[in-house]
């Protein structure tokens, strides 16, 4: 039903555009995934840098797509949970502290293998 905001009866392609559309939400409106995506650049660029090999290179782009997958997911869990409640409640504070705690997670590891990968590098 495409009139009410649902895309049940989407096409295949469209399917693709309705996920393009949820991506450049969270990158141009939150906040923290903008910091992520500056982070991301900067490791990537450190990559290319210091010549990582393909499966140092894999890792590291591994990382940053679970920190970038977390934050998309974070991001949509809060909208869900303000549009359900409508208010405070303390279900709902907990599905928010759970979902962002899941980001903190991602982006800590991902902050480890980023060390474990290109400190080697730098010290050379």
């Amino acid at each position: 039903m495409k009139g009410n905001g649902f895309y049940k009866n989407s096409s295949f392609l469209g399917s693709f555009v309705y996920a393009f559309r949820g991506i450049v939400w969270v990158a141009a409106t939150q906040r923290n995934m903008k910091i992520h995506l500056a982070a991301a650049v900067a490791v990537l660029a450190a990559a290319v840098w210091f010549g990582l090999s393909p499966a140092e290179t894999a890792v590291i782009v591994l990382a940053v797509a679970l920190v970038m997958v977390a934050e998309t997911i974070n991001s949509a869990i809060e909208k869900v949970v303000d549009m359900v409640t409508g208010g405070y409640h303390p279900l709902a504070r907990m599905a928010k502290d759970a979902a962002a705690g899941a980001v903190l997670l991602a982006a800590f590891f991902s902050a480890v293998v980023g060390a474990l990968v290109l400190l080697p590098h730098i010290i050379k």
